[in-house]
C-alpha cells in the first residue's frame, strides 16, 4: 500500500483528521483539488467572523457617542476593504494548513478524487491526467455546497449563494436573503449592519427555526430593530432578472408581495457532496443523500470510512472534526467512544451571537420531561450594562425530578464564547445545584448561566 490511510478532502473533517493519523504514526495522503482548508475556512465558517467583525466594529463606531467617543467626520464601510480583509483572513489560515501538513509530513495530492474499490482512489488533476494510489484505509470528507431550489437557480450574479456573497465586486443597495438559518441570518446581519436595505425571507413561522422558539423571537426582535424586514410563513415563488434588478414574487400569509432588490441570496441549505467520487463503484451505501456509517464511520465497504456533511449528524464543523478523530482511532486501534450528538453545541455569529446546545423547551416537554426553566435576561448583567449590550439571556432547562442539565440556549453578546460551559457540563453531567454552586466571575457575561440556573429554582439574586 501507498499509505495507510488517503482522505478525500480537506475541510475541518479531512485535515484534522490527516493530523490525528499521522499522531498515531500512520503514513498519510489528503487529496485536496481546491485550497486546503475546505469550505469552512475558506468560504464558510472564517472569512464570514471576519466580515462580521468588519460589520461590528462599524457598528461601535456610528454608535461612539453612546460610549462618551465624538468622531468628527464621516464614517463609512470601504466594502471592498472589507472583501480583501476578509479574504485576507481566510488565505492565512489555509496556509497554517499547509504548515501543518508540512510539520505532521501529510501529503498533499493536488486534484479530484474517485473510490477506485475498497482499497484504491483515482486521482484525475487539472490538466485531466489520472493516477492511481493505494491505501489500507479510504476517508471520505467531501464536505457539501450550496443548495439550489428549482425556482430560485443560482446565476452567480443575480441570484448568488453563500461564495458570491463574500466576494462581491460592489456592495448591493438592496438584498433579498432567502432561509433564516445559520448561513442566512449571518449574512443578512452583515449586510444590514453596513448599510445594504435587507430582507430575509423564512418559509417557517419563525427565523433560525432550529433554535429554542423564544431565542427565535429574540432575534426577530433585534433584526427588525436594525431595521431590517424579516417575512416568516414566506416562500419565493419567482425571480425575474431580465431588467437588471430581481423582481421577486413572495408569497406571505396575506397573499403575495412583490420585492425589487439588487441582489436574492439563495440560503435554503447545504447539499452533500457525494456525486462523482465512486461510491456506486465501489459499492458503498447511501440514504437520502447521505453516505451510511455506523458509530465510527466506518462504511458497507471493508476499509472506507465516511465523516462529515456527508453522514448523519449536524452539518458543523466541529462535529466533522470530531468525527475525523474518533475515525482515526478506531483504524489505529485506539478504544475511542461514540460522538454524543445529544451533546453538540451550536453557534449562529449574527449581532446578538446565539449558542446552543441540548433540548429546547418544547423538545423536552415533547420528551415527556417535568422541567425547571430559568433565564436570566443581560438587561440585570452588569457587565452587558457596561458593554452597551443588553440584548438577550441565556436560558437553562433542567429535569425537575433529578436536576439534569437538559439544554441550554443564549442569545447575546460572546455567548459563542460561552456555550462550552454547558457542554463540559453536560458531558460531566453536571446538576442545577451544582451550577449555582460553582462561583463565576463578576463582571461577566457568564454570570449569566449561574443566575440562570439560580432561577430555575426560585434562587435567582438579581431579577
Amino acid at each position: 500500500m501507498d499509505y495507510d490511510v488517503i482522505i478525500i478532502g480537506s475541510g475541518p473533517g479531512g485535515y484534522v483528521a490527516a493530523i490525528r493519523a499521522s499522531q498515531l504514526k500512520m503514513k498519510v495522503a489528503v487529496v485536496e483539488r481546491a485550497e486546503l482548508g475546505g469550505i469552512c475556512l475558506n468560504w464558510g465558517c472564517i472569512p464570514t467572523k471576519s466580515l462580521l467583525k468588519s460589520a461590528q466594529v462599524f457598528d461601535y463606531l456610528t454608535h461612539s457617542s453612546d460610549y462618551g467617543i465624538t468622531i468628527t467626520g464621516e464614517v463609512r464601510p470601504d466594502f471592498t476593504a472589507i472583501i480583501a480583509r476578509s479574504r485576507g483572513v481566510a488565505e492565512g489560515m489555509s496556509k497554517g494548513i499547509q504548515f501543518l501538513f508540512k510539520k505532521n509530513n501529510i501529503v498533499h495530492i493536488k486534484g479530484t478524487g474517485r473510490l477506485e474499490g475498497s482499497n484504491n482512489v483515482e486521482v484525475e488533476d487539472a490538466d485531466g491526467s489520472k493516477k492511481n494510489y493505494s491505501a489500507k484505509s479510504i476517508i471520505l470528507a467531501t464536505g457539501a455546497r450550496s443548495k439550489e431550489l428549482p425556482n430560485l437557480k443560482q446565476d452567480g450574479k443575480k441570484i448568488i449563494g453563500y461564495r458570491e456573497a463574500m466576494t462581491l465586486t460592489k456592495q448591493p443597495g438592496s438584498l433579498v436573503v432567502v432561509g433564516s438559518g445559520a448561513i442566512g441570518s449571518e449574512f443578512a446581519n452583515f449586510y444590514q449592519s453596513i448599510g445594504t436595505s435587507v430582507t430575509l425571507v423564512e418559509f417557517l413561522p419563525r427565523i433560525v427555526p432550529v433554535e429554542d422558539e423564544e431565542v427565535s423571537k429574540q432575534l426577530e426582535r433585534s433584526f427588525k430593530k436594525m431595521k431590517m424586514k424579516v417575512m416568516t410563513d414566506s416562500t419565493v415563488e419567482s425571480v425575474d432578472t431580465l431588467k437588471g434588478k430581481c423582481i421577486v414574487t413572495i408569497k406571505t400569509p396575506k397573499g403575495p408581495e412583490i420585492i425589487e432588490s439588487d441582489i436574492v441570496l439563495s440560503a435554503v441549505g447545504i447539499t452533500t457532496n457525494i456525486e462523482g467520487i465512486g461510491l456506486e463503484k465501489a459499492g458503498v451505501k447511501t440514504e437520502k443523500g447521505k453516505v451510511v456509517v455506523d458509530d465510527f464511520y466506518r462504511t458497507s465497504v471493508a476499509g472506507v470510512f465516511a465523516i462529515g456533511d456527508i453522514v448523519h449528524g449536524p452539518a458543523l464543523a466541529h462535529v466533522a472534526s470530531a468525527e475525523g478523530i474518533i475515525c482515526v482511532e478506531k483504524i489505529a486501534g485506539v478504544a475511542v467512544d461514540p460522538l454524543d450528538y445529544k451533546n453538540i453545541p451550536g453557534c449562529t455569529y449574527t449581532n446578538p451571537e446565539i449558542a446552543s446546545c441540548g433540548l429546547t423547551e418544547a423538545a423536552a416537554k415533547e420528551a415527556g420531561y417535568d422541567i425547571k426553566v430559568g433565564k436570566f435576561p443581560f438587561t440585570a448583567s452588569g457587565k452587558a450594562s457596561a458593554s452597551g449590550d443588553k440584548d438577550g439571556f441565556v436560558k437553562l432547562i433542567f429535569d425537575a425530578t433529578y436536576g439534569e442539565l437538559l439544554g441550554a440556549h443564549m442569545i447575546g453578546a460572546n455567548v459563542t464564547e460561552m456555550i462550552a460551559e454547558i457542554v463540559v457540563a453536560r458531558k460531566l453531567e453536571t446538576t442545577a445545584h451544582e451550577i449555582m454552586k460553582s462561583v463565576h466571575p463578576h463582571p461577566t457575561m457568564s454570570e449569566a448561566i449561574m443566575e440562570a440556573a439560580a432561577a430555575a429554582y426560585g434562587e435567582v439574586i438579581h431579577l
